[in-house]
């Protein structure tokens, strides 16, 4: 068993609990919050936010929760939650009593929540099994999510990190890993995830101001798009070959797109993906791109 681990547990006592309490198939890998991460503030400062959020959102229900790892296994309180919050009406029943029903209720609810945030299964934090088993981690990250969408007003406190053990059960036994995983977010991708927030409000509560960008968007294209003989009406068909976004960074930008470079009239995706590529590349070179951007 690696050191590390031992390293995790001050006390013999506490190790075998740990091990009694989190069973780890063979070939599993399981990620768990280290005890010693048990002193964090700001950990205790966003469970503490978070309980308050759930006993302020739910309090008609009648629903008071006081621990997240204990009162939300079930799927009960994320049953109402997402009722509450997202109107959404699950067809699972209110109270599940075994585990296998449980189960079912939770494979539900976050399912419905991967669909509603609009998650893929790679980008979940999450999983029936690690909320079932009551874990810590998991079950921060789901409600922190969950947060973000419905109430992204919720004043959160920024950068919450915390010590993390990774355990995989081999043949040989435990093998461990320790790294550091943010909850809310680290000092670099804060301002960056602002903006990415703020369209997101947009796409998702209040589609009459994003049109309103969109318009102002489109004025602008064609302010420049014009000169050419050339007219936008609708952004997201009309980028998608790239053939616009070059002739407008060429007016931008004050200079001549040879025809030889890029393909005029594109009639296939693997050219409009050709197009795109020189466009993303036209903007890194002027320094006008400073993150990824998928061109597909």
């Amino acid at each position: 068993m690696d050191s590390d681990f031992l390293n995790a547990f001050t006390q013999p006592a506490v190790l075998d609990q740990f091990l009694e309490e989190n069973v780890i198939a063979q070939g599993e890998k399981r990620k768990f919050i280290k005890p010693t991460s048990s002193n964090n503030s700001k950990l205790e400062e966003l469970k503490l936010l978070l309980i308050d959020w759930l006993n302020k959102t739910l309090k008609e229900e009648h629903i008071i929760v006081k621990s997240l790892e204990e009162d939300l296994y079930d799927g009960l309180v994320l049953h109402h939650l997402l009722e509450k919050l997202g109107g959404l009406k699950l067809d699972v029943d209110k109270i599940a009593l075994t585990e296998k029903k449980q189960r079912q209720k939770l494979s539900v609810i976050l399912e419905a929540v991967a669909k509603c945030l609009q998650l893929e299964e790679s980008q979940l934090k999450w999983s029936v099994e690690a909320i079932l088993s009551k874990d810590l981690l998991s079950t921060l990250y789901l409600l922190v999510a969950i947060a973000k969408h419905f109430e992204p007003n919720l004043a959160m406190p920024p950068n919450v990190q915390v010590e993390i053990i990774t355990i995989e059960k081999t043949s040989r036994g435990l093998r461990t890993a320790n790294e550091v995983e943010y909850i809310t977010g680290n000092k670099e991708n804060l301002e960056a995830q602002s903006k990415d927030d703020a369209f997101d409000e947009l796409f998702s509560r209040a589609p009459d101001k994003l049109n309103a960008v969109k318009k102002v968007f489109l004025q602008f294209v064609n302010q420049h798009i014009g000169k050419l003989g050339l007219n936008v009406k609708d952004i997201e068909s009309q980028f998608a070959d790239g053939v616009i976004l070059l002739l407008l960074i060429g007016q931008l930008e004050g200079y001549f797109l040879n025809l030889r470079d890029f393909f005029l009239n594109p009639a296939s995706t693997t050219e409009m993906l050709h197009n795109v590529n020189l466009a993303l590349d036209l903007l890194k070179d002027g320094d006008l791109l400073n993150f990824s951007v998928n061109s597909e």
